[in-house]
C-alpha cells in the first residue's frame, strides 16, 4: 500500500545524489547460482539495496581504474569564510564547554554522563548540528559538523559516541535524506532540542550479514501499521534514548521468480507499548557508551513511520552511511592530535640517556609517523566533507576509505603513544594524579578508541566494500559473461562488448600517466602526485590481472583484495596531502613545515604501498587459509595443551 507520506522518488534522488534503485526484475549483475543458499540470499539483499556508482566515479573510485584525476581534488576545496564564520560561535563555545565542564576521566569512571552535561548540549546546539534551523537545529555544514567532531574527539570519546550515533545513525540523517516532510517536522525538533535517538540493526545472528535479520514487522490487515516482534542487540543510545531508528523484516517479495527478503526502516518511539530495554552492556572502553538490547513484543508502528519504501530499509542505511561515516574519522583527527601533542610534549621533556627521548631515533620515528598521519588524515577527512557540502557526486568510497584509514591509523597512533609514555602511558590518569604526577590519560584513549574500527562497518567489511565498488565498472563490462543465470545470448554478447571495451582500455593503462596541470602545486610536492597518477595506473593493471586470474572466484580472495584496497587508499591519502599541504602554503604557513611533514609521510605511504604490491604476487595466503580450516577441524592439538 502506497501512502502519500513516502517521499517522492526526485526528493529522495536529489538530496541523496543517488539514481533509482534498478528495477526488481533486472538480472544480477553477480552470479549467484553457485552459491550457498545463505551466502546467495545475503549477496541478493546487498545488491538490490545499493545504487549504482555514478558513471563518472569519484577521485577514489577512479583511481582503481587508472583514471587520476587531480583536478578534481586540487585546489583543496577550503571551508569558505562565510561558512566557518556560521560555525565559529557554536565551535567555540563547545571548546570552552568541554574544557571547563566535562571531566572526561570522571565520566571513564562511573559510566555516567552527568545529565546536566547531556541537557546543555542540547540547549547549544550540539546534538542538532545540521539540522536546518527549520526544524530548530543548527543548519551547519559537513565540515563545520566535522570540525565539533573533532573537537569531542580530543576531548571526551563517550560524548563524541553519543552525540555522533544520534546525528549520523540516528533519526536525523535518514530524515535529512529519506524522510517526508510531515516526518521531518515531527522529529526533527525532537532530537535538536530534547530527545536523543539511537539506531537498531544488530541482532544475535545478524551482524554485518543483515540477511540474518530476524525482527519482524508484519502489516496489519489493513495496511495501516506494522507490528514488531524480535530483539536488537548493541543498540548505541538506547538507554538515553526516546527513539529509534529500527530495521526490521518485512514480508518477501518474489524476484526473478525467487523469494528475496524484505528490510524495512522504521521510526520507533521509545514510549511504544510492547517495547522493553531489558539490558545495558559494558564494555572494554567507552565505559559510558549507552548501548544494551531492546526487546519488540507486538509493538504497532504506524505505516507512517516508515522511513523511504517497504523494502528500502539497507538502502537507507546503507546511503545514510556514505555520510555518516565521516563523523568517527573527524573525531579520530582531534584524537590523534591530542595524542601527538602528550608525545610532542613527554619527548622534549623526559631526559634518558643524557638527551630528551624525543632525539633517540626509535623514539622520533614513532612521532614522526604520528604527525605525517595526523596530516593525512585531516587533509582525506575535511577534503571528503567539503566535497559533501558542495555535493560533488558519489563519494560513498572516499567516505568508507576515510573510515577505515583514520580508525586503523588512529589505533597505531594511540599504540605509538603509549609506548612513548611507557608505564606512564598504562597507568590511569588517577593513579598518575595520585602520586603527583599530569594525569594524562592514554590508556582511556587507548581503550576508548579500539571500538573505532568496529562501529559503523567493521576494517574488513569497509575493504570488501570499497573492493565491490572498485570492481562495478568492469562487472558492468565483463560480468555478464561468468553469470550462468544469464542468457547464453546474452552472456556472448557481452564476451564482445567487453572484449571490445578492454582492447581499447588495457593498453592506456601502460601509456605514460598524466598527472595533469600542476604548475600551481609546489615543485616539491608535484613528484608524490605524479607518482600517485602513475601508481593507479600499476593498480588498475593488477586488478584486471587478477581479474582474469581468478574470474568469477575473486569475491573470495579477500586478502588480495585487501591489498588493492590498501593502496588505492594510499594514494587517496597522498594526494589530498599534497592538495592540502599547498592550500596550507597558501594561507601562509610556514612553507618548510608544511613540505616536511607532507614529504615525510607520502614517503612512508610509498612504502607501504610497495608492501601492499609485493603481496598481490607472493602471499602466503592459500597456506594461511589451509592452516586455519585444520584449526577449526581440531587439528593441532598441542595449541589446546598446556592452558587452564
Amino acid at each position: 500500500m502506497k501512502t502519500p507520506l513516502e517521499a517522492p522518488p526526485e526528493q529522495v534522488k536529489a538530496e541523496t545524489g543517488v539514481k533509482e534503485t534498478p528495477k526488481a526484475g533486472s538480472a544480477p549483475i553477480i552470479d549467484t547460482s553457485k552459491m550457498s543458499a545463505g551466502k546467495a540470499a545475503a549477496l541478493e539483499l546487498a545488491e538490490a539495496s545499493r545504487d549504482p556508482l555514478d558513471e563518472r566515479g569519484s577521485f577514489a573510485s577512479n583511481l582503481f581504474i587508472g583514471k587520476f584525476g587531480f583536478e578534481r581534488i586540487f585546489p583543496y576545496p577550503a571551508q569558505s569564510e562565510e561558512d566557518r564564520a556560521k560555525g565559529e560561535a557554536f565551535l567555540t563555545e563547545l571548546r570552552n564547554y568541554l574544557r571547563d565542564h566535562v571531566d572526561a576521566d570522571e565520566i571513564d569512571r562511573t559510566g555516567e554522563i552527568p545529565q546536566k552535561n547531556i541537557e546543555e548540549l542540547f540547549a547549544m546546539g550540539a546534538f542538532g548540528v545540521k539540522i536546518p534551523q527549520q526544524y530548530e537545529g543548527l543548519g551547519l555544514s559537513q565540515v563545520n559538523y566535522g570540525r565539533a567532531a573533532m573537537l569531542l574527539g580530543s576531548w571526551d570519546a563517550n560524548l563524541t559516541a553519543l552525540v555522533s550515533a544520534h546525528q549520523s545513525i540516528g533519526v536525523p540523517q535518514p530524515l535529512l535524506l529519506f524522510g517526508t516532510e510531515e516526518q521531518k517536522r515531527k522529529y526533527l525538533p525532537r532530537v535538536a532540542r530534547r530527545e536523543i535517538s539511537a539506531f537498531a540493526l544488530t541482532e544475535w545472528n545478524a551482524g554485518s550479514d543483515p540477511a540474518n535479520m530476524s525482527l519482524r514487522a508484519d502489516p496489519t490487515e489493513d495496511g495501516s501499521a506494522f507490528i514488531l516482534n524480535g530483539e536488537k542487540l548493541w543498540c548505541t543510545n538506547l538507554i538515553k534514548a526516546g527513539v529509534l531508528v529500527v530495521m526490521a523484516k518485512t514480508p518477501p517479495k518474489i524476484v526473478n521468480g525467487k523469494e528475496r527478503k524484505q528490510i524495512t526502516a522504521f521510526i520507533v518511539d521509545v514510549d511504544s507499548p510492547g517495547l522493553e530495554i531489558t539490558y545495558r552492556c559494558h564494555f572494554m572502553g567507552l565505559r559510558a557508551l549507552y548501548n544494551g538490547i531492546v526487546k519488540f513484543t507486538n509493538v504497532r508502528v504506524p505505516r507512517e513511520n516508515m522511513i523511504a519504501k517497504e523494502g528500502q530499509g539497507l538502502k537507507v542505511a546503507l546511503t545514510t552511511l556514505n555520510t555518516g561515516r565521516l563523523t568517527i574519522p573527524a573525531a579520530c583527527v582531534g584524537l590523534s592530535k591530542r595524542l601527538l601533542e602528550i608525545c610532542r610534549k613527554w619527548a622534549k621533556e623526559r631526559v634518558q640517556w643524557g638527551v630528551p627521548i624525543g632525539q633517540h631515533y626509535a623514539i622520533a620515528g614513532k612521532i614522526a609517523e604520528m604527525a605525517g598521519n595526523v596530516f593525512a588524515m585531516e587533509a582525506m577527512t575535511f577534503l571528503t566533507s567539503a566535497l559533501v557540502d558542495r555535493k560533488a557526486g558519489d563519494l560513498r568510497i572516499e567516505t568508507a576509505m576515510c573510515k577505515m584509514w583514520a580508525t586503523e591509523t588512529t589505533w597505531r597512533n594511540a599504540d605509538e603513544a603509549m609506548q612513548v609514555r611507557g608505564g606512564r602511558g598504562y597507568e590511569t590518569a588517577e593513579s598518575l594524579a595520585g602520586r603527583g604526577e599530569e594525569p594524562v590519560p592514554v590508556e582511556r584513549f587507548l581503550r576508548d578508541c579500539r571500538i573505532n574500527m568496529i562501529f559503523e562497518g567493521s576494517s574488513e567489511i569497509m575493504r570488501l566494500f570499497i573492493a565491490r565498488e572498485a570492481l562495478d565498472p568492469h562487472l558492468k563490462v565483463g560480468g555478464a559473461i561468468f553469470n550462468t543465470q544469464l542468457p547464453m545470448s546474452q552472456r556472448l554478447k557481452a564476451v564482445f562488448t567487453s572484449g571490445k571495451f578492454y582492447a581499447g582500455w588495457y593498453p592506456k593503462q601502460w601509456v605514460p600517466a598524466n598527472a595533469g596541470n600542476l604548475d600551481k602545486l609546489h615543485a616539491d610536492l608535484r613528484p608524490h602526485v605524479r607518482y600517485a597518477a602513475r601508481t593507479s595506473k600499476k593498480l588498475a593493471r593488477g586488478l584486471f590481472h587478477a581479474m582474469a586470474r581468478f574470474g568469477p572466484k575473486l569475491d573470495r580472495e579477500q586478502l588480495l583484495l585487501s591489498r588493492f584496497v590498501g593502496i588505492a587508499t594510499e594514494l587517496f591519502a597522498i594526494s589530498a596531502t599534497c592538495s592540502f599541504a599547498q592550500y596550507k602554503i597558501d594561507s601562509g604557513e610556514p612553507i618548510d613545515e608544511v613540505l616536511s611533514v607532507a614529504s615525510y609521510f607520502c614517503r612512508s605511504a610509498k612504502m607501504r604501498i610497495d608492501h601492499h604490491f609485493a603481496g598481490t604476487s607472493h602471499n602466503a595466503d592459500r597456506a594461511g587459509y589451509d592452516l586455519t580450516q585444520e584449526l577449526l577441524a581440531g587439528k593441532h592439538e598441542s595449541f589446546r595443551k598446556g592452558i587452564v
